[in-house]
């Protein structure tokens, strides 16, 4: 029971810190369906609490969930061509989470997310 409680807590604490968990692929299409585009297809996708970011074989999708229930949805749509670089800072024995940095051409700053310990952000 006690690495059960270990278990939940360690989720609920990852959640809490904003660190996103790989995503089902069919959970992520129905996230985004309304704005795909013919013959567009969701291939990858990591989930945060309700917020994810969603890579697809034309673009890389961005979707915060914004207000208490959520029903406010902001879209960030990323062409592949406008992204300039990306980093990937990978976890270790201390770090448990890998940092993902994308830029964006019309960005100076880049869009930075957290993956958990696990999620694969080099595929």
């Amino acid at each position: 029971m006690s690495c059960y409680l270990r278990d939940v807590g360690i989720m609920v604490l990852k959640r809490l810190l904003g660190i996103a968990e790989i995503a089902s692929l069919q959970e992520a299409h129905q996230e985004v369906a309304s704005i795909l585009i013919d013959q567009e297809k969701v291939e990858f996708a990591f989930k945060y609490i309700r917020d994810w970011i969603i890579f697809t074989n034309f673009r890389l999708i961005f979707v915060d969930k914004q207000g208490i229930t959520g029903k406010k949805t902001e879209y960030h749509s990323i062409p592949y061509k406008s992204i300039t670089h990306f980093s990937v800072e990978t976890a270790s024995t201390l770090d448990l989470d890998t940092d993902l940095k994308i830029w964006v051409s019309s960005k100076k700053e880049p869009f930075e997310r957290k993956i958990q310990r696990g999620g694969n952000a080099m595929l």
